[in-house]
């Protein structure tokens, strides 16, 4: 109710809102109410449009009278990254749903932004098809993992959500419908018809092979043709992703699928030391497994029960430093999962279990803890990325600077993972142990970045650290968003 007083304080602000009604239709516009909140900061509207030209008749709502818009689609991660300086109205992405994908084996699907990752898998399913895509969030929509670059264990084959792009519509600031395609070029469309979703094929997807690729805000790459604002077409698409908004209104994408595998194993090795992830991740690399994943979890240590295997006990004898007898538990666990043809994944389940050793172990089901984060709500969330061979320097740094072990789990065949900080921390130590862990990073020309953090440690500490592509993120969102209209403020450098 706050909100919406807020929101009926402006003067024209009953207008705003009949109008929003008007676009959207009555049941999907309204005053924002407490839980509209993005990164901490309340919304004053909610519009829920139902198709591309209702989502530009917003933006162009919002432009006439000089508003901010910042997309939602699930809210799975809206607090994450840093609070916008302002949210007058949030676009919800909701309606704006569905899966194309004829011919029945065709090798792209065309996906609406706001349709549920679930969903999409389920449709393609029915088809023996997948997407490669397994974000963490429960209930993300595809918009939402594509805004955030958010990929789960299969990023090590596939990598990231945006590798799999091959077309976006999206809307820039101005409402003007845009779709960039795989070649790169870009074209301003007409938006389809109020109060239906038919896309109609419009999406511009080239020929097959090569594609945008892995991205994000801070990519760089590109080629010479132009797009929206003048900049690259290719590179829009690319900027897109990861941008949580700040630079166009994602509409659909047009993603690459895959057939679905009919076999899946995992393979666990218990981790006994961290010294041990370099070794482990040359050794599976070089089995020639091929394998789909590689991720590590590395809980909060669980003291041992009093009670010691003896020495001469026979599954330990010969193995003087093994955990069971020397009392010291296994620190975690190194995953390993394989896919394909059932006999092929277990004959390359055994040449990988032969490769890691006899504390590993074959699994029809993955690990509980698979495909989650470390951190919960109210946790500082970090995001580590480093050479793979290198990420047990920062499993150490990241424990030498708290004073204790911390939950990290993600990637261990890329170097790609997360790490939980209490969400009880002061700012100053949370600000502290940034600086010992990146300072440890940058010389192995690796990052820290915190994902989601407590409003106040949000507001007080670097959340990006060093930025060398900055200027170019800048020259970007002048372009595309000159007067700061989306998410302002949600971008590195509080663009």
């Amino acid at each position: 109710m706050a909100a919406a007083a807020r929101s009926t304080d402006r003067p024209g602000a009953l207008e705003i809102t009949r109008k929003l009604a008007e676009i959207c239709g009555r049941p999907f516009a309204r005053f924002a109410g407490p839980a509209d909140e993005v990164a901490g900061r309340t919304a004053r509207w909610v519009a829920v449009p139902g198709g591309p030209r209702a989502a530009a008749e917003v933006l162009r709502l919002a432009a006439a009278h000089d508003l901010t818009v910042v997309p939602r689609g699930a809210g799975t991660k809206i607090d994450w990254g840093a609070a916008p300086a302002g949210v007058d109205i949030m676009l919800d992405t909701g309606r704006l749903a569905g899966v194309w994908h004829e011919p029945r084996d065709a090798a792209v699907a065309e996906i609406g932004a706001g349709t549920p990752l679930r969903a999409v898998q389920a449709t393609l399913g029915r088809t023996g098809r997948r997407l490669p895509v397994d974000a963490p969030s429960p209930g993300a929509t595809l918009g939402g993992v594509l805004a955030a670059d958010e990929a789960g264990p299969l990023r090590h084959r596939h990598g990231s959500p945006c590798a799999q792009l091959v077309g976006v519509r999206y809307l820039d600031a101005d409402g003007e419908l845009v779709s960039v395609g795989e070649s790169g070029t870009a074209r301003l469309e007409r938006a389809a018809p109020t109060g239906g979703f038919d896309l109609g094929g419009l999406v511009a997807v080239g020929a097959a092979g090569g594609g945008l690729g892995a991205g994000g805000p801070l990519a760089g790459g590109g080629d010479a043709v132009l797009g929206s604002g003048g900049l690259p077409g290719l590179d829009v698409a690319r900027l897109l992703c990861g941008s949580q908004g700040g630079l166009g209104v994602l509409v659909s994408a047009t993603m690459r699928v895959h057939a679905a595998p009919v076999g899946r194993v995992w393979v666990s090795r218990p981790l006994w030391s961290p010294l041990e992830l370099p070794d482990l991740v040359r050794a599976v690399q070089a089995a020639g497994v091929d394998p789909a994943a590689v991720e590590l979890d590395l809980p909060v240590p669980i003291p041992l029960p009093r009670r010691r295997i003896p020495a001469s006990h026979p599954s330990v004898v010969g193995r003087p430093d093994h955990p069971a007898v020397t009392g010291r538990p296994a620190v975690g666990s190194l995953v390993v999962l394989l896919e394909g043809g059932p006999s092929d994944v277990t004959a390359r389940a055994e040449r990988l279990i032969a490769v890691l050793g006899g504390d590993a172990v074959v699994n029809r089901h993955a690990p509980e803890w698979w495909g989650r984060y470390p951190f919960a709500p109210g946790d500082t969330a970090l995001r580590i990325d480093l050479p793979a061979t290198d990420l047990h320097a920062a499993v150490y740094a990241l424990r030498d600077a708290a004073g204790t072990p911390m939950p990290v789990r993600g990637s261990a065949g890329i170097g790609s993972a997360y790490a939980a900080l209490p969400g009880s921390l002061a700012p100053e130590r949370v600000a502290s142990i940034l600086t010992a862990v990146r300072s440890v990073l940058i010389a192995r020309q690796g990052r820290c970045v915190v994902v989601a953090a407590p409003a106040l440690v949000r507001r007080s500490v670097d959340l990006w650290g060093e930025l060398p592509a900055l200027p170019r993120l800048r020259s970007a969102k002048a372009h595309l968003d000159p007067h700061r209209r989306l998410a302002p403020g949600r971008l590195p450098g509080g663009l």
